[in-house]
């Protein structure tokens, strides 16, 4: 029987959004549990974890997150003209929620399992069209990785998480591609969406 994997505790921040490892999140913080959230964080240099909303609001009362997210590290923060702490964050590992808690504040605090990084797998050549695709989103929207290097398009999982990132998926989409262990059939499944986008 294989050992179960230890478990990490840190605050888990549900959003109407899923974060891929290695993408960029950028949020506005004015809830005071997630200003204090982001104060722990920056003052240990830990991460927190985001989690897509399944019930209830970014706002207010504690939403139910997925059992299934990412960590989040911070990178920058800002001050805007209305006076609200923004933060950059990127994704890093992937993890399943073993228990949740909710502290007074109302931020919930979750015991994690961190995933494995994915393989390096190169991209099989009945997928080459989806590299081109990428390159036409990024240049459109995603300007931040308008200088990835040639390199990342031949990897399977930087691919995948990359389209799974910039093309209109549907939430419950977002994050079956998230939860997807094997870069390949992440590849075959957004290859099978995509005649959704094509114009008639």
């Amino acid at each position: 029987m294989a050992a179960q994997p230890p478990l990490t505790e840190l605050p888990l921040f549900p959003l109407a959004t899923v974060l891929y490892p290695g993408a960029p999140l950028q949020l506005r913080i004015f809830e005071p549990r997630y200003l204090d959230m982001v104060r722990e964080c920056a003052r240990a240099d830990a991460p927190f974890g985001v989690c897509l909303i399944l019930q209830g609001h970014e706002v207010g009362a504690s939403a139910l997150p997925a059992a299934v997210g990412t960590l989040a590290r911070i990178t920058d923060f800002s001050h805007g003209a209305d006076g609200l702490l923004g933060i950059v964050a990127e994704g890093g590992t992937r993890f399943r929620v073993a228990h949740t808690h909710v502290r007074s504040d109302g931020l919930v605090r979750g015991e994690v399992a961190l995933w494995p990084a994915e393989p390096v797998l190169q991209v099989p050549v009945e997928f080459f069209l989806l590299q081109t695709i990428l390159e036409r989103l990024i240049e459109t929207m995603a300007p931040h990785w308008r200088h990835a290097p040639r390199s990342a398009y031949d990897d399977a999982s930087w691919l995948g998480f990359r389209l799974a990132e910039l093309l209109p998926l549907h939430d419950d989409e977002r994050q079956r591609m998230l939860e997807l262990i094997d870069p390949v059939s992440r590849l075959a499944e957004l290859r099978d969406i995509l005649p959704r986008f094509q114009k008639g």
